[in-house]
């Protein structure tokens, strides 16, 4: 099979109803629950105060609109962006492998997961506890039915409990100065500094803005989760099955969408559509995303600024645990811990998910092109490369490379400068594949370019930074 227009037309569906388009958000949202949220802007708090706070607002904004063009392709065309991509341009499946394997192979996520784990049984050879996370999410992913309908059931459960367990701990121990200093932070007013305080790196700084959410090629797989759950177009695509659901080893399948008449009804149909996933993401993604980064960035300032150690991997983490159990009961700031533990897990779970589509549909696609074939193995290319991650991540383990917040940072720089490449590549492609009236208005190309712009910048300002 290759990559051309599908002559196949169908009619453009009529929206669902908003109960039932809740799902991808949360996907996506808990992708950065484990690195951005939980990790890396609580460490700045904690080192650095809340001045840093409006960096972590812009952040998951700059995302949400990011999102919203990445859904808008998979909306009007029933296909991800990587198929759209690679119609325009062969090179890019080679890339999206090689830079999602690199930016999130890196095991950064499960080694925080297990040294927070291992902090809370006295287990302090916290890289063999990673090492059977990393086995247990690999099993996980390979018995579900299909893996889409897993990974929702078990983000939105996770989400839905640790989120408001997290709120209630922040409004009983934070006091009224600790929340005006983070009303303050919103508009970048530090203690001492404004938006930027001195000694920070531009590296860390970087790292915490582009895992504001998901980050790196990691919102590209909004386009087939949306797909995956029926938006639009996406209703006539296929399902990924789970690795034991299916006994046959080839599927039939077709990557790219089917067409639609450009009717009035159509249009009237797609502003539906787009009106209610806007908001869906608005209130998922970005609301409950941007409350759960400010009140993990306070809890951790307020249970932690200013005690020694910080800045030491992940300490903060254990000193919060250890703070809100000398402020609460010892009980209280286990159960912190466990929490942090297997949202952190869950996160890798999720990008594990995430990291495999992404590299086995651009596999898929490069071997279709190629090969001119209409039949392909997509659950076992997926599975494949699930099941390499896992290997390479217990390797870096076995060779010792597990500090958890050197391996989360170096993964976010290399996933900020693919970030950038994908905006581009992203705008370009919604505007010379779309039809006009489906293209984004021109307020939104705009805010696309400064953001693209902005990612371009910092990106080549951290590569020299770490070349010199």
């Amino acid at each position: 099979m290759t990559l051309e227009t599908s002559q196949d037309s169908k009619p453009f569906p009529k929206p669902i109803p908003f109960k039932q388009l809740i799902g991808p958000s949360f996907v996506i949202l808990a992708l950065g629950l484990g690195s951005g949220e939980v990790i890396l802007w609580p460490y700045l708090s904690s080192n650095y105060g809340l001045g840093i706070a409006w960096g972590a607002l812009l952040g998951i904004t700059f995302q949400y609109f990011i999102n919203m063009e990445i859904e808008r392709y998979a909306l009007v065309k029933g296909e991800s962006v990587f198929v759209g991509i690679g119609k325009l341009w062969r090179w890019t499946p080679y890339w999206f492998i090689l830079s999602t394997f690199i930016g999130f192979g890196l095991p950064g996520i499960i080694a925080a997961s297990a040294n927070v784990f291992s902090s809370l049984i006295g287990f302090e050879q916290f890289r063999w506890i990673a090492i059977l996370f990393l086995i247990l999410i690999g099993l996980i992913l390979s018995c579900g039915k299909t893996v889409y309908g897993l990974m929702e059931k078990l983000t939105r459960s996770i989400i839905l409990i640790g989120v408001p367990f997290i709120f209630l701990l922040t409004i009983i121990i934070s006091s009224k100065t600790d929340w005006l200093n983070l009303f303050s932070g919103v508009i970048g007013q530090g203690d001492g500094y404004a938006f930027f305080p001195e000694g920070l790196a531009l590296s860390t700084f970087l790292a915490a803005f582009a895992y504001s959410g998901a980050g790196g090629n990691l919102n590209l797989t909004q386009s087939i989760y949306v797909k995956e759950k029926g938006y639009g177009m996406g209703k006539y695509a296929q399902k990924l099955s789970g690795l034991f659901h299916k006994k046959n080893t080839r599927e039939e399948i077709r990557l790219e969408g089917v067409t639609f008449q450009d009717s009035p009804e159509s249009r009237l149909r797609f502003k539906q559509w787009w009106r209610a996933i806007s908001l869906e993401h608005a209130f998922v993604f970005w609301f409950i995303g941007a409350i759960s980064i400010l009140l993990l960035i306070l809890l951790a300032y307020t249970t932690t600024f200013g005690l020694s150690g910080n800045a030491q991997g992940i300490s903060f983490v254990i000193n919060e645990g250890a703070a809100i159990g000398s402020i609460l009961t010892p009980v209280i700031g286990s159960l912190f811990l466990l929490v942090v533990s297997i949202m952190l897990f869950q996160t890798q779970l999720g990008v594990m998910d995430s990291t495999s589509r992404i590299m086995a549909e651009n596999a898929a696609i490069s071997y279709m092109n190629i090969r001119r074939e209409r039949s392909v193995p997509l659950s076992k290319i997926y599975y494949a490369f699930l099941w390499g991650q896992i290997a390479f991540g217990i390797i870096l383990f076995l060779v010792g490379l597990s500090e958890p917040k050197f391996l989360l940072i170096l993964g976010a720089c290399i996933n900020a400068v693919a970030m950038f490449v994908h905006i581009g590549l992203v705008s370009i492609l919604n505007y010379r594949s779309l039809p006009k009236f489906y293209q984004p208005k021109l307020f939104r190309r705009l805010l696309l370019g400064l953001i693209f712009i902005f990612f371009g910048f910092f990106s080549t300002v951290v590569l020299l930074d770490l070349i010199h």
